[in-house]
């Protein structure tokens, strides 16, 4: 009798044959460039497949060829990683930006506009902005809380629409936990889809990971994540990963293939470690970030908390997107601190326990200042407009002890 099990369970076992790597428990690291045919027919058949000259056969199994196209690690990593989203294809890349840059030059070409969220992250928000413009692509962008009708009339008074080829959100967006309505998106990629174009729905899921929200369930053609973060989970591995239909991965995949950005096998053996503890570590961050998220808003020296779990119905529409598509509140806070630079900076000086450094979603607990780091090439006025202040400090929990975390913000205060 088949029995079916969660992602939590599949994580130490699924897709992984021990008699074809000499009875090994674990997957080995393929540690390879090439592998050989058993015939030249053989050959021929793996290479029709993987360049798309013809589709698999029924009951076919798709060989392996090279490591820049396929890799045994890479493989059962994106089966396994796709269980989470319930994705038909996987494809993961050396670092989160590689697995972005590669869908935006995937379905964007000269000509095109990209209707993109805001804010979005720095390296994103660059890529979009500044490197795009280069190649004939440019951008629309619509703010938190505007609505599908609203953001539709920007773009017609412009006179845009034929133009909009891609939808791409971030959400919840970095550094401001700000939310994203992803059925708003597809419906306004819908309005101006047509037989001979259709218009998809990328989604950055970074924030929240493969546990707390799956954008594939509310209309999402496309998620994407900088495995660095949750996935990888222990601040030793850069990578990034795309989940959608195999249709759809087919044109990702293709491309990473020539642009030869995919993930190496020794990437891949760590990202399959971190899998079996994803849902263990990502738990005990979100119930740590319950503890820290009540302490900073009771704190004297803090003027603002922004945390998913202080969304309330008063928050109208943030709280119904965060109801819709949440299953968390997540572990990412920021909060303002009373002042500006000088305080912040006098504050993440005197942490001891928190590391202050960039990147979030890892073991141990990490803050930063994102108007001079993470987000200091995000234009000036914009960075007023969303929030993105000289007070802001971004906080991403770890596992640590909550009474120990909350111990080492509370004497950083002290210093303050």
């Amino acid at each position: 009798m088949h029995i079916k099990m969660k992602p939590e369970s599949l994580m130490m076992t699924y897709g992984y044959k021990p008699s074809l790597s000499e009875g090994a428990i674990k997957c080995p690291i393929f540690q390879t460039s090439t592998f050989v045919f058993q015939t030249a027919e053989e050959g021929k058949a793996f290479f029709e497949v993987a360049y798309g000259h013809r589709s698999k056969h029924e009951g076919e199994e798709l060989g392996l060829i090279y490591s820049r196209i396929n890799n045994p690690d890479l493989e059962i990593l994106e089966n396994r990683l796709s269980l989470w989203d319930e994705a038909e294809a996987c494809a993961v890349f050396e670092s989160g930006m590689a697995a972005i840059t590669t869908v935006l030059l995937a379905f964007l070409k000269p000509g095109d506009y990209v209707l993109m969220s805001s804010p979005l992250y720095g390296g994103t928000d660059h890529f979009i902005k500044k490197i795009l413009p280069q190649f004939g692509i440019h951008s629309i962008t619509f703010g938190v809380g505007q609505r599908k009708e609203e953001i539709i009339a920007a773009i017609d008074a412009q006179g845009l629409g034929a133009k909009i080829a891609l939808v791409f959100a971030e959400t919840p967006a970095n550094p401001t936990n700000d939310l994203i309505d992803i059925a708003m998106c597809k419906a306004i990629a819908q309005h101006y889809s047509a037989p001979e174009k259709e218009i998809y729905v990328a989604i950055d899921n970074t924030y929240m990971g493969p546990l707390w929200q799956h954008p594939l369930k509310h209309g999402a053609d496309l998620v994407l994540y900088s495995a660095t973060k949750y996935i990888g989970g222990h601040s030793d591995v850069i990578a990034g990963a795309c989940l959608g239909s195999a249709s759809l991965m087919a044109h990702v995949r293709g491309l990473r293939t020539f642009l030869g950005n995919m993930a190496s096998p020794n990437t891949g053996w760590l990202l399959l470690r971190s899998l079996e503890t994803l849902k263990l570590r990502m738990d005990a961050q979100a119930k740590n970030a319950v503890a820290v998220a009540s302490f900073l808003n009771l704190h004297p020296k803090v003027e603002k908390v922004y945390y998913l779990g202080n969304l309330t119905p008063a928050a109208g529409r943030a709280y119904e997107i965060k109801q819709a598509q949440c299953l968390s509140d997540g572990a990412m806070i920021a909060f303002d601190i009373k002042g500006g630079e000088p305080e912040a900076f006098a504050f993440l000086n005197a942490l001891q326990l928190i590391k202050l450094a960039v990147s979030l979603g890892s073991t141990e607990s990490l803050a930063e200042h994102p108007a001079t780091m993470t987000h200091v090439d995000v234009d000036a006025d914009l960075k007023k407009e969303l929030g993105i202040s000289e007070k802001m400090i971004r906080l991403s929990v770890g596992v640590e002890h909550p009474d120990d975390i909350i111990q080492d913000l509370s004497q950083a205060f002290d210093k303050v």
